[in-house]
């Protein structure tokens, strides 16, 4: 086994170095791999895993045409761990958004109203990222969770509203009164629902108790997609119902029962 050590600058920042240990093994299959180690100096260890990997990647890219011909450079170790699950929780985010669609496809027997209803994600999604930037919380496994619950709770908020909007259509409401009205008469609950989250969430969005670090993401991620998406749900969603629903009549009007009067 032939061991050595070198140093190699990072093009980042010519303050931290990086340390580099090589050791000369044999694959099983018989052909020659040197293992690489690398450790951070100078507050590199302060960097998350997704930058020190970025640096990594720099050095090795600038580097590559200087191999011998026959060699390649694979960074392994905890990188792939990490982004073997980033994709796997991309393709689980990307899954859920489209499987609630589909859901809501089947209870409303319509392909419009379940698009109305997700355009309330979006804002979820802006909120995450703009949280996450303004905590400097970094993209992580956490995050990517907090954003896969936060999709449901702004669904579940925007079905509410949607919902009383098609009872007002179908009562004879135009589409821009019963999507005011629906906006008006379920502010309360989605307001109610939104805030008891958010609310549950800040102990673990201000990494409160030992290893609270570790799930700061999540609860952050969780605030900051509900702050946008109750503003999106209460604003933005009836908008895009009475416009999409413009001059489409009374639907199923004969159908539905008139809504019992309430009296003061």
């Amino acid at each position: 086994m032939v061991q050595r050590e070198r140093r190699l600058d990072d093009p980042c920042d010519a303050g931290r170095r990086l340390g580099v240990a090589d050791h000369r093994l044999d694959r099983p299959d018989g052909a020659p791999l040197a293992a690489v180690g690398v450790f951070g100096e100078d507050g590199a260890e302060r960097l998350d895993l997704g930058a020190v990997a970025g640096d990594v990647n720099r050095v090795l890219d600038e580097t590559r045409k200087d191999l011998p011909r026959g060699s390649y450079v694979v960074l392994r170790g905890q990188v792939h761990t990490m982004t073997s699950a980033y994709g796997q929780l991309y393709f689980g985010l990307a899954g859920a958004i489209v499987l609630i669609y589909l859901v809501i496809v089947v209870n409303f027997q319509s392909w419009l109203d379940p698009f109305i209803i997700i355009t309330a994600l979006p804002g979820a999604l802006a909120g995450i990222v703009w949280m996450l930037f303004m905590t400097g919380t970094t993209l992580s496994v956490p995050a990517l969770t907090g954003a896969i619950m936060c999709m449901g709770i702004a669904t579940a908020n925007s079905i509410l509203l949607v919902s009383f909007a098609r009872e007002g259509l179908a009562e004879g409401l135009d589409s821009a009164a019963a999507a005011l009205e629906a906006g008006f008469t379920r502010f309360r609950p989605v307001l109610m629902t939104a805030l008891a989250m958010i609310i549950g969430m800040l102990p673990m969005a201000f990494a409160l108790g030992e290893g609270g670090e570790q799930n700061a993401p999540l609860g952050r991620a969780v605030i900051g997609g509900l702050l946008v998406a109750t503003v999106a749900t209460l604003f933005f969603v009836p908008a895009v119902f009475s416009v999409l629903h413009a001059g489409h009549g009374r639907p199923d009007a004969e159908a539905a029962p008139p809504r019992p009067a309430t009296t003061a």
